[in-house]
Formats: C-alpha cells, sequence, structure tokens
C-alpha cells in the first residue's frame, strides 16, 4: 500500500534500542511502516532485530533495517535528513557528528526528534514539541524537538494506519480463529497478554465459575509462564477449580504484528502490557485491561491514573485496573473487582471515537517535519 501524500519526501534515520518485552521495537517497526507507506525512505537502526523474525515476517517496502553495532560502521553511509530517537536510546556521537556535517554542507535545517513514552499525563501537553537545544558534544549547536505521542489533541497522536478501518470491515473472525486451532462454538473469548499480574489469580477463578463459557486465548512468553504457573498452583491448592469446564485455555504461536490486531479484533474483551498493545487495543474498541510496566519509583500509578482518567473509566473498571497492577489501595482492602466488561464497553467506545477525530502520529510528525524543512 503506498499513499498519497502531501509531504516532501525525506530521507529518516530512525533509532531504537531493544530494552524489553519487544515494546520499543514495535513501535518503531509500525513508525518506519507508516513512514515508507506514505513514500518516506527509512531505515531502522536497531540493535537486536530478531524480533521482526515473527513480528514482521515479510519486512516492508520502502524500510531498511540496519545492525545498531558498537562501533558504529559508518564507511558508507550518509546520514538522512530526519533523526529520530526513539524513547531516549543516545544516538552514537560518531553519527551525530556526521549528521551535522552532513546538514551544514547540504544548506539544511535540523530535524532531529526526540520521540518519547506514551503518557496520559499533564505534562504530555506542555511539552510536546518543545526544542532542546544541544549544548554540548559533536551535535552542538543543533536543536532536538521532543514528540510526545498522546491522547489528545494537543498531543503528537497515535500510530494509526489510513486503512485501519477498511481492515477491521472485513475481518473475519471465525476463519482466523480456525487458523489459530480454535473451533469457536460461540464462548466468550478474552485475550491475554500480560506480565506476571497480581489479578491473574482472581481473574481465572472468575471465569471458572461463571456461568458464561470463556476461552482464554494466551500469549506465548510471560503471559503462558504466567498462566500456567497458576494453574498448577490452583490444582495443587483445589483440584476441581474448574471442574465444570467454564474456562478453557488456547496457547497462541507468536503472533505477527498484523495477527496480534487480529487477535484484538476477535476476542470480546482485552487483556494487554505496555503501551504498543495499548494502542492497538483501543483501536480494537472492545473493553479493555491495561497492565502498565511496574517502576520502582511508583510512577506506574500516577501515570495509569492520568490514563483512567482520560478514558473516562467508570469505577469499576478504574477498581480494576488497580487490582490487576497490584496497587495497594485495592489489594490492601481485600475486595476483589467485579469483572463486568459489559460495563465497560461503552467507555472505551466513546474513547475511540474521541481519538480517531484526531490526526495520527505519523501525519503529525510529516507535517512537523514539512514545516521545519
Amino acid at each position: 500500500m503506498h499513499l498519497e501524500t502531501p509531504y516532501p519526501t525525506l530521507r529518516w534515520d530512525i533509532f531504537c534500542r531493544v530494552i524489553d518485552n519487544f515494546g520499543d521495537i514495535g513501535v518503531c517497526w509500525r513508525l518506519a511502516c507508516h513512514l515508507a507507506q506514505r513514500g518516506q525512505s527509512v531505515r531502522l537502526w536497531v540493535d537486536d532485530a530478531s524480533a521482526l523474525g515473527w513480528m514482521a515476517p515479510l519486512g516492508a517496502p520502502g524500510v531498511t533495517v540496519l545492525a545498531w553495532t558498537a562501533p558504529l560502521n559508518l564507511t558508507s553511509i550518509t546520514p538522512g535528513d530526519v533523526l529520530v530517537e526513539a524513547f531516549g536510546c543516545q544516538i552514537d556521537p560518531d553519527f551525530i557528528a556526521t549528521y551535522a556535517y552532513s546538514i551544514r554542507a547540504r544548506g539544511t535545517k535540523c530535524l532531529w526528534i526526540n520521540l518519547e513514552y506514551l503518557s496520559a499525563e499533564p505534562f504530555v501537553e506542555r511539552c510536546h514539541g518543545l526544542p532542546s537545544p544541544v549544548m554540548s558534544g559533536p551535535g552542538i549547536g543543533l536543536t532536538k524537538h521532543f514528540f510526545y505521542p498522546g491522547f489528545t489533541p494537543r498531543t503528537g497522536g497515535l500510530l494509526r494506519e489510513a486503512d485501519l478501518l477498511k481492515r477491521q470491515a472485513s475481518f473475519d473472525r471465525n476463519a482466523w480463529l480456525q487458523r489459530q486451532g480454535l473451533n469457536w462454538q460461540g464462548e466468550r473469548l478474552v485475550s491475554l497478554f500480560c506480565y506476571e499480574p497480581a489479578g491473574l489469580a482472581d481473574l481465572l477463578e472468575r471465569l471458572a465459575q461463571d456461568e458464561q463459557a470463556t476461552c482464554l486465548l494466551v500469549t506465548p512468553g510471560r503471559a503462558q509462564a504466567a498462566v500456567e504457573a497458576e494453574i498448577l498452583n490452583k490444582m495443587r491448592l483445589q483440584p476441581s477449580w474448574n471442574k465444570r469446564g467454564k474456562l478453557s485455555f488456547l496457547y497462541l504461536k507468536k503472533l505477527s504484528q498484523a495477527d496480534f490486531d487480529h487477535l484484538l479484533w476477535a476476542c470480546d474483551v482485552n487483556f494487554v502490557r505496555g503501551e504498543d498493545s495499548l494502542v492497538r487495543a483501543l483501536w480494537a474498541g472492545k473493553p479493555l485491561v491495561w497492565q502498565i510496566y511496574p517502576q520502582d519509583d511508583a510512577a506506574h500509578a500516577a501515570k495509569l491514573a492520568a490514563f483512567l482518567d482520560w478514558l473516562q473509566a467508570p469505577p469499576g473498571l478504574g477498581y480494576f485496573h488497580q487490582h490487576w497492577n497490584g496497587l495497594a489501595s485495592s489489594v490492601a482492602s481485600g475486595e476483589k473487582p467485579v469483572f463486568a466488561p459489559q460495563d465497560w464497553q461503552a467507555c472505551v467506545t466513546q474513547a475511540r471515537a474521541r481519538l480517531l477525530a484526531q490526526p495520527d502520529l505519523t501525519s503529525q510528525l510529516l507535517g512537523f517535519c514539512s514545516k521545519s524543512h
């Protein structure tokens, strides 16, 4: 797919370090693909590209993946027009020096973007688009600009494909489930992409006791390991915990980005983790529960609260999030939250509509660089 675009064709260098759980490379790969679809020339520099083997097995036209090694071999490399420093990854000084020399020799402006993490906290609107003059090192005299993804019109927006709604409308749920090995009989489908959530044991118990049959579609890795550990523990303590068979499990293989979207579209409720999957769950438009990445200083609690406030989550959904994430206010009370996705649908539907009315991140980034070029 190649889209008509009003923006000049620029050459982009996106730098990404894979820190944990593939969220960083997932975001950077999506951005690289979206830019290429709009006629841009993109190089993605990544220190560990192994996840792309299953995340994007077919690659993407217009995107070149390069190994970000140390030291960086710049023998035959000319930096492009735009540098994207994803999530504070700190581009090599030699590359910055070469970029500074290159743009000065060409007489072009510095387009150095510091792509930040996603948050609904108030500082995002204040900081989005702010310049950051480089005061030392090989980039002295250049200016970075902060680019904050976000949920409101005064932020950089969210990554969204131009054909997203068309693809969703043509999605064949039954056919996709059959390809995953599930002969769906109308039971409730719940996806699980998580770390090791504090509320997992309670969720499994609740689903096993429910009158409505549920199939839990479990992603590989930490989610599957967490589920298997909880099942072993329950079988040891109470072997009959799921004796009615109301809760069944489908353990999935690694999914490409396209098939991860399909998973979220196929399910009735989605449990997601991190940032990239949260965005995909919002586009899916189904009731969702987010496990935020825990931070040692508990900063994730405020970040989660800000997201729930933007979502206009009803109290029950907010309490469920607190319990799922192991936050003290819910755990200390001993009260188990109610799993009521039917009560959560309205706020997700309304939030998705608000987001669809806003420009997507790639369009805003192209517009920003076009004006500055």
